[in-house]
C-alpha cells in the first residue's frame, strides 16, 4: 500500500470532484499567523508539495495557498497566504487540509491510497463476508484494515486485518468494491 497520504475522502454535491484529506490544522503558532499541522503524508512535509489545497469553512470550499512551512521537531508548522495574525489563523484551527484526488501522484500496480480502500467489502477465501473497510490504522509494522460488519456480514464483529498484500490481502478491486483476504472468521477471538 502507498504512503498513508490520506485519512478520508469527500465527494462534492455533483459527485465528480473527490477531495482527499491530507492533514489537519492545529492551533495557532506565534504572532504571524503560523499554524501547527498534523500531516497524514509520509514524509510529513509531502503535504507542502501540493499547490491547490482547500479547507471547508462554513459549508464552502476555500482555496488555500501555503506560502511558507518548516518542520519543527517531529511536527510541521505552516503559513497560509492571507492568514497573517493569530486571530485570522484560528479560523483554520481544526479544519482539514484537502486536495483533489487527481492531484495525487500515480501509484504502481497493486498500490492504493487509503481513501480508495475505505468502503470496500471484505470477503475471505471461503466467501464469508466480514463487512466493509471503515478506516485504516498505521501500526508501525504494517497498516491494518478496520472492518465493520454490514447487513450481509457473517456476524456483528469488527475485525482488524493486517494489510499484508500477497499473504493476507489476496486481491483488491476498487472497481468491483472488493478486497479478498486470506483470513479465518475465528481469528483473534
Amino acid at each position: 500500500m502507498s504512503e498513508s497520504a490520506n485519512k478520508s475522502a469527500n465527494k462534492s454535491a455533483d459527485n465528480r470532484i473527490q477531495r482527499v484529506e491530507l492533514g489537519r490544522f492545529g492551533r495557532a503558532h506565534g504572532i504571524k499567523g503560523w499554524l501547527k499541522v498534523s500531516s497524514f503524508t509520509t514524509p510529513i512535509d509531502n503535504l507542502c508539495s501540493y499547490e491547490q489545497l482547500s479547507a471547508e469553512i462554513d459549508g464552502s470550499w476555500i482555496p488555500l495557498v501555503m506560502d511558507q512551512y518548516r518542520t519543527q521537531g517531529k511536527g510541521l508548522v505552516v503559513h497560509i497566504e492571507g492568514y497573517d495574525d493569530p486571530e485570522t489563523a484560528r479560523q483554520l484551527t481544526g479544519k482539514g487540509i484537502w486536495v483533489e484526488s487527481d492531484a495525487l501522484p500515480a501509484l504502481a500496480e497493486n498500490e492504493f491510497y487509503w481513501h480508495q480502500l475505505q468502503g470496500l467489502q471484505v470477503i475471505n477465501q471461503h466467501e464469508q463476508v466480514f463487512g466493509e473497510v471503515k478506516e485504516l490504522m498505521e501500526t508501525g509494522a504494517n497498516d491494518v484494515l478496520v472492518v465493520d460488519p454490514t447487513a450481509g456480514s457473517i456476524d456483528d464483529r469488527q475485525r482488524l486485518i493486517p494489510y499484508l498484500y500477497g499473504s493476507v490481502v489476496q486481491q483488491v478491486s476498487v472497481e468491483a468494491g472488493l478486497i479478498r483476504v486470506n483470513w479465518e472468521a475465528d481469528y483473534l477471538e
